[in-house]
Formats: structure tokens, sequence, C-alpha cells
């Protein structure tokens, strides 16, 4: 699967979604060490990994299903599997992997390991899955989902400006667009596999290298980490801005570089709700930051004014 064949409908058609399912998979393979921590994913990671090993200790089957369906380089085609369109909860899509047959469900998983020869296989995955989404994302789902919709904010930001080379490129390790139709998903020596008449999806995780999928008949999905909006950090605005507009004021603007939420804001900056609001407003007023709804959401980012101040504020301080 290194190189899709994408026409134009199926670019016009893609969408990007936010996947509870998907985030569920991306912690589940933190927690079980067989993917790396990326900061923002859990405050303090190593005490719900060691509360999930100890789980597994006494679920045989558990066990199983994550040494055949988590490889290195490979994930279980049914846990890859898109969302439908009706499926927004994290129980709509548990309920495809609910249903399945232990036969389908042993079919997809590398290996023939006899613990998974048990009739209610599909009870059994479900519980494991169950476990991450309640215990390590529902808990936090708000701030992930917010952040989400952020990353997904700039990156239709920039493909409106720049183009699908521009969205796509950092997207996921070793992903490219290639220009005339092909998009390189890997560098895996596969036949090119075309699109047409297929329904794409974009989906962000915390997940540090994230995965494709296909689902019956034309389904397929990218799921790539989402960039820079879940580890919590100020830069430092250039002196001459601070200056300029005042260094709480440049601090905010400095930091919509990706859109944010006034909640984001607040948490990030510590800065009273008031004081943020108050920017925000005088920051649009000189159009130097815009907003867009998402979701139950009202986030801002930079504008190209925004950028252009911050690039010559940076520059004149810069000596050389």
């Amino acid at each position: 699967m290194g190189i899709w064949l994408i026409d134009a409908d199926v670019l016009a058609s893609s969408r990007f979604r936010v996947s509870a399912l998907a985030e569920t998979i991306a912690m589940m393979g933190m927690l079980a060490d067989l993917r790396p921590h990326r900061p923002g994913q859990l405050a303090r990671p190593g005490p719900l990994r060691a509360a999930f090993r100890a789980r597994m200790d006494d679920d045989p089957i558990g066990r199983a299903f994550l040494k055949s369906a988590l490889l290195p380089t490979w994930l279980a085609d049914f846990l890859c599997a898109p969302p439908a369109d009706d499926e927004r909860t994290y129980d709509d899509e548990m309920r495809r992997i609910r249903t399945m047959s232990a036969a389908a469900l042993r079919a997809d998983l590398a290996g023939e390991d006899p613990a998974l020869e048990v009739p209610d296989l599909a009870d059994r995955i479900a519980a494991v899955l169950d476990w991450v989404w309640t215990e390590a994302v529902e808990p936090d789902w708000q701030r992930r989902e917010r952040a989400f919709e952020a990353d997904i904010i700039a990156r239709t930001r920039r493909l409106s400006t720049s183009g699908w080379a521009a969205a796509l490129d950092d997207m996921r390790p070793n992903m490219r667009w290639l220009g005339e139709g092909r998009l390189q998903i890997n560098t895996y020596d596969y036949p090119p596999h075309d699109l047409t008449d297929g329904h794409l999806l974009f989906i962000p995780t915390t997940s540090a290298r994230g995965w494709v999928g296909f689902r019956e008949p034309h389904r397929y999905s990218v799921v790539y980490p989402c960039t820079g909006l879940l580890a919590e950090g100020r830069p430092t605005a250039p002196d001459a801005l601070r200056r300029l507009i005042g260094p709480a004021r440049a601090t905010v603007l400095i930091l919509l570089d990706n859109p944010m939420s006034t909640t984001h804001l607040v948490s990030v900056t510590g800065f009273a709700l008031g004081a943020v609001g108050n920017h925000l407003k005088i920051l649009l007023d000189a159009r130097l930051v815009r907003r867009r709804r998402a979701g139950r959401s009202v986030l801002y980012y930079r504008s190209p004014d925004g950028d252009r101040l911050i690039q010559t504020t940076a520059e004149a301080g810069d000596p050389g």
C-alpha cells in the first residue's frame, strides 16, 4: 500500500474526522509499551501503564489479542477500519467490533494463538478497548477533541492557502503528496492502489506515527499524529513584538500559530478568562487573528497579517 492513486473527485470529497475509537487504539498501543509515549498523551503515563499491565496480567485472552493485533509496523485491519458517517461516538464505532464473529476476528489477527479460540472473542477484545477508553481517554476526551478540532482547522487552512502538498507532506512519517494524483502512504514496496470512487478520511490522534485503514467497499482513512497541540508550552514572543503590543498580548498572538479555544489559551498561559477574551478582541479588531467555529468550540488562529507582524518583529530583533 505504498502509493494511493487519488483522482480529483476523491480529493474534493475527502474529509477530516475525529474518532474516539482511533484515539483509544492509539492509547492502547502506548499503555502496552508497544508504541512510544508522546508529550500530552498522558500527564503521568507511568501509573496508568502499571494499572494496564496489572489488568492484562489477569487476562490471557486480552494478552493474546494485543500480541496478535499490534506488531511493530502493523495493526489488525478491524482496528484500522475508518468510521462510517453515522458512527459519531465511541459506542457507535465499537458496535462494529462487538458484532464481528470470532472467526472473522481471528482471521484478521497475526499468528494462531490457541488462547484466541474462544466463542466470545469479540466481547473479550471489547473489554480491553473499553478499559482503555474508560480509564485513559474518556476522562480527558474534551481536551483531546478540542486539540484534534484545532489541528483539523490548521490543516484545512493550510490546504486552502497552499494546496495538498503543504497540508499532507508532514501529516505522518514517510507520507508525501507526489503530485499527479499520487499520495505516498509509506515506503513499502507495494503496487499502487487505486482509490477511484473511494471516500477518504483524515483522522488526528495522539499516536506517534498513525496508520492507514480500509473498510468495504470504498472507504479509506489516514490516521495521523496531531501536531503541536497537546503538549503545553509558552513560546517566547520577540522582544520587539512585546514592546509593540504588550507582553501578554504578544504571548497570545505567538501561541495562535495553531488554532486554540479561549479555554485552551487560559490553561496554557495562566491568564484570567476575562484577560484572554480582552486580548482576543483587540487582536481580532486589529485583524491579527481570525476565528472559526469547530463543533462546540470557537477556535482562534493567526491571520496572515499576524504572521507577517511576528516575522517582522523577529527580524527586527535579529542582529544578523
